[in-house]
C-alpha cells in the first residue's frame, strides 16, 4: 500500500513539474526564437547592405552554404534540412530525445544559412530548436521518458507561435502534423506553451503582425470561381514543388558520403546565380511577400518568381542546407495568388477584389498543397489578417489545392522526406482512417442457439464442432456459449437442462458493457475486436446495435478477422 501511495505521490509531483515546465519552456523558447529572428535579420542586413555590389548575391550564398555544409557534415548531422521531420522522428522513435548539440547546431547553422540568402525558411528550424530545448530541459530535470516525449510538441508549438506570430495555428500544426492526432492528450500543455511563447514575443517585439495587409471584402459571388481556379493552379504548383524537391534530393542522397559537406554548395550556387539577376529570390523573402500582398509587384514578375523560387528552394533543401520550406511555401503561394489575381482583375475588374486578396489566399493555398495541413493553413491566414471575411474564399481554394495535390502526389512532403531516409513513422489519426473495422469482417448470425432449448438439442445442433455460438432468448441476445461448455455439460449428465443455465443472464439493473457482456459494434476496429476476444476468452463475439446491446446484428470470429486482413493485403506490385 505504501508503495502505491508513493507512486501516486511521485506521479502528482511530476504532473506539477510538467505544468510549471510548460510555462518555462514557452518563455525560453519564445526568447530563443526572438533571438533567432533578430540574429538572422541583423546578420542579413550586414551581409547585404543597401546598394551592395551584385557579386555579393553570388558569393555570399555559396560561401554560406559551403561553410555550414562542412559543420553540418562533421559536427551537426541531425541539423540538416527543415527540422520538422527530425522532430517527428525524435518524438516517435527516440522517446523525444534531441541532443543539446543538435539544438545549438540547428540554431547556428540555420542563422548563417538564412542570413547568407539561402532560399529557405526559419519556421522549421525554430520547431526543431523549440522541441530540442523542451527535450533537454525535461531530461535535465530527470523526468520520465514519457514526460519528456510529452514536452516535445509543447516546445514545437511554442516555437512556431513565436516564429510566425500565430498561436492558434501553432497549436493546430503541432497536433495536425507533428503528432498526427487532433485529439492528443497533451492538448492543454501545447496550448499553454504556445500562448506563453506568443506573449513573450509580444513583450519583446511588440504587437506587430508578420504582414500588413489591406482590408478584404468579397466583391461578387462569381469571384469564388476565381478562388477555385486559384486552388487548381496552387495545387499544380504545390505538386511541382514537392516532386522537384524529392527528385533532386533522391539524386543527392545517392552521391558518395564524402561529398556530403559540399553538396549544400549546389543550393548556394543556384540561389546565387538566380540572385544575380533577380534579387527577390534570395532569403526567406517575407518583405517581397508583403509587397505582393499590397499589390506592389506586377503580374509578370510574380509569375516568374513562382518558378524561380520553386527551383531555388527545392535545390537548397535537396542539397542539404539547414532551413525549412514553411516560409518559401508562403512566398510561392503569395506570388501564385498574385499572378492569378492579376489575370482575374484584368478580365473582370468590377467583379473581383484587389490582387493582394488573391496573394493572401494563395499563401494558404500553397501551404495546404505542399505541407498538407488544410485546417492549419486556414487558421494561420485568418490569424495573419484577423479578418473573418477571407475565410470562405480561403477554404474553397485550400480544399481544391489539397485535393489536387493529394491526387498527384500521394505522400505529403514530410512523410516522403522521411521515407527517402528509410524512416517510416506511425501516421496517428490519419493512419486510423485506413484501419479495417468490424463491419468489414463480420457475418450474419445464421447459427444461433435458443436459450429455452436443452443442452442436448444444442449439442446435436453443433455436431461436436468447436467454436462459439450466440444464445438468444425471445429474440434478444443472452450471451455466448462455447462448444467446450456444451461438451462438458453433456459429460456431467446435464443434457436435459435448458441451455440458458450455461449462459449468465444479462444484469437488468446494471449497465451492460464489454466486461460483463462481451460484444463489439460494426464501427469498432478489428484490433478492438481481438482485444475483447482475448479478455473474454472467446474466439468469437456478437456484433450488436449501438442503441441496444442485446439486439444481435451479426457475429465476428478470429478466423473472420484473419480473412479480412488477407483480403485487404496489398499485392506485391502495390508493396
Amino acid at each position: 500500500m505504501s508503495r502505491v501511495l508513493g507512486v501516486l505521490h511521485n506521479r502528482r509531483n511530476e504532473e506539477r513539474i510538467l505544468l510549471v515546465l510548460t510555462l518555462v519552456i514557452g518563455a525560453i523558447v519564445g526568447l530563443v526564437v526572438v533571438a533567432f529572428i533578430l540574429l538572422t535579420e541583423n546578420l542579413g542586413s550586414r551581409l547585404y547592405p543597401v546598394g551592395s555590389a551584385a557579386w555579393r548575391r553570388v558569393l555570399i550564398p555559396l560561401a554560406g552554404a559551403l561553410g555550414t555544409g562542412f559543420f553540418l557534415a562533421r559536427y551537426f548531422p541531425n541539423a540538416r534540412g527543415s527540422g520538422i521531420p527530425q522532430t517527428k522522428t525524435a518524438l516517435f522513435l527516440s522517446d523525444g530525445f534531441i541532443s543539446f548539440r543538435t539544438v545549438l547546431g540547428k540554431f547556428a547553422m540555420s542563422s548563417i544559412c538564412l542570413a547568407s540568402g539561402i532560399a529557405l525558411g526559419r519556421e522549421g528550424p525554430s520547431v526543431q530548436v523549440g522541441a530540442g530545448l523542451a527535450s533537454v530541459l525535461g531530461r535535465r530535470l530527470g523526468l520520465s521518458p514519457a514526460s519528456v516525449k510529452a514536452l516535445v510538441p509543447v516546445g514545437a508549438s511554442a516555437a512556431l507561435a513565436a516564429a510566425f506570430n500565430t498561436p492558434i495555428a501553432a497549436v493546430l500544426f503541432s497536433l495536425e502534423e507533428v503528432m498526427g492526432d487532433m485529439n492528443a492528450p497533451v492538448l492543454g500543455s501545447i496550448v499553454l506553451g504556445s500562448a506563453t511563447s506568443w506573449m513573450v514575443l509580444h513583450l519583446v517585439l511588440g504587437d506587430e503582425p508578420l504582414f500588413h495587409v489591406p482590408a478584404y471584402q468579397l466583391v461578387s459571388p462569381i469571384e469564388l470561381l476565381w478562388y477555385a481556379a486559384l486552388g487548381l493552379v496552387g495545387g499544380l504548383v504545390s505538386t511541382a514543388f514537392v516532386k522537384l524537391l524529392l527528385w533532386q534530393r533522391k539524386h543527392f542522397l545517392r552521391m558518395s558520403k564524402s561529398t556530403q559537406w559540399f553538396q549544400p554548395g549546389a543550393g548556394g550556387l543556384v540561389v546565387g546565380m538566380l540572385g544575380w539577376f533577380f534579387p527577390l529570390v534570395l532569403g526567406v523573402g517575407y518583405n517581397y511577400v508583403s509587397q505582393a500582398l499590397n499589390g506592389q509587384i506586377v503580374a509578370g514578375t510574380m509569375a516568374l518568381l513562382v518558378v524561380l523560387k520553386l527551383v531555388a528552394t527545392s535545390t537548397c533543401y535537396a542539397s542539404g542546407n539547414a532551413g525549412g520550406i514553411f516560409g518559401p511555401s508562403l512566398y510561392i503561394g503569395a506570388m501564385t495568388g498574385g499572378a492569378v489575381g492579376s489575370v482575374a482583375h484584368m478580365l473582370m475588374p468590377h467583379h473581383t477584389a484587389t490582387v493582394g486578396a488573391y496573394a493572401l489566399v494563395g499563401m494558404g493555398t500553397a501551404f495546404a498543397g505542399i505541407v498538407r495541413v488544410p485546417l492549419t493553413s486556414v487558421i494561420m491566414i485568418f490569424e495573419t489578417t484577423r479578418d473573418y471575411a477571407i475565410i470562405v474564399p480561403l477554404m474553397i481554394s485550400n480544399l481544391v489545392a489539397y485535393f489536387i495535390s493529394s491526387q498527384l502526389q500521394q505522400e505529403s512532403i514530410y512523410e516522403a522526406l522521411l521515407h527517402q531516409d528509410g524512416i517510416h513513422l506511425p501516421l496517428g489519426a490519419r493512419a486510423r482512417q485506413a484501419l479495417l473495422m468490424v463491419g468489414n469482417a463480420c457475418r450474419a448470425a445464421v447459427e444461433v442457439l435458443e436459450a429455452q432449448g436443452t443442452v442436448k438439442d444444442a449439442a446435436a445442433r453443433i455436431g461436436g464442432k468447436q467454436g462459439t455460438w450466440p444464445v438468444v432468448e425471445k429474440g434478444l441476445l443472452r450471451g455466448m456459449v462455447t462448444g467446450k461448455q456444451i461438451a462438458e455439460a453433456m459429460k456431467a449428465n446435464r443434457g436435459e437442462e435448458p441451455l440458458a443455465n450455461l449462459v449468465s443472464p444479462p444484469n437488468p439493473s446494471g449497465q451492460l458493457d464489454s466486461t460483463n457482456f462481451p460484444h463489439v459494434h460494426v464501427d469498432h476496429t478489428l484490433d478492438t475486436a481481438m482485444r475483447r476476444m482475448a479478455q473474454a476468452g472467446l474466439d468469437a463475439l456478437p456484433v450488436v446495435s449501438r442503441t441496444n446491446v442485446q439486439d444481435l446484428k451479426g457475429v465476428i470470429s478470429f478466423d473472420d478477422i484473419l480473412a479480412a486482413y488477407r483480403m485487404s493485403a496489398p499485392s506485391p506490385h502495390e508493396e
